[in-house]
């Protein structure tokens, strides 16, 4: 039989855990990251748009990016 930490290096799956103390360690070690990553990206973006689309559409987010941009960029 495999141990826990093996089958959560081997990325297979979440190894199970009964404990909150258990819990945090799986999530310590960045075992939720891989998983879950995706779909925080997605929900942020989607999120954003809904909280924050028509500020975004409107342009000055745009215009405040580029200024800052422009601003850090190095010539070369």
């Amino acid at each position: 039989m495999r141990s826990r930490a093996t089958l959560a290096a081997s990325g297979r799956r979440c190894p199970p855990w009964s404990r909150p103390g258990e819990a945090a360690r799986l999530f310590a070690h960045g075992i939720t990251v891989r998983p879950c990553a995706p779909v925080a990206a997605v929900v942020g973006c989607v999120l954003s748009a809904i909280n924050e689309g028509t500020q975004l559409a409107a342009g000055p987010f745009l215009v405040a990016s580029y200024a800052y941009l422009t601003a850090a960029r190095i010539p070369r």
